[in-house]
């Protein structure tokens, strides 16, 4: 397993971070944030698709978007 840090919080300036991770075998992300525990989010996000026991929601600053992007383009994996 080959896991690439790929870029962290731009304006955090610390090491507990929101980060970015790529499995570049699996094109796969990770990633690290603010975990959700607010119950009407969970309860909102949860009406599209559910939540499983062993799924987490975490957040991440939209000014990480272009991170997010960049790791996504570098781990595509076309099947």
């Amino acid at each position: 397993m080959t896991i690439q840090f790929y870029g962290k919080d731009p304006d955090c300036p610390g090491n507990n971070c929101p980060a970015v991770f790529l499995d570049e075998q699996t094109g796969d992300l990770y990633f690290q944030g603010a975990t959700v525990t607010d119950p009407a989010i969970l309860a909102r996000l949860a009406e599209d698709c559910g939540l499983a026991d062993s799924e987490s929601v975490i957040k991440l600053p939209a000014r990480m978007v272009e991170l997010i992007v960049e790791a996504c383009r570098a781990g595509a994996v076309v099947h």
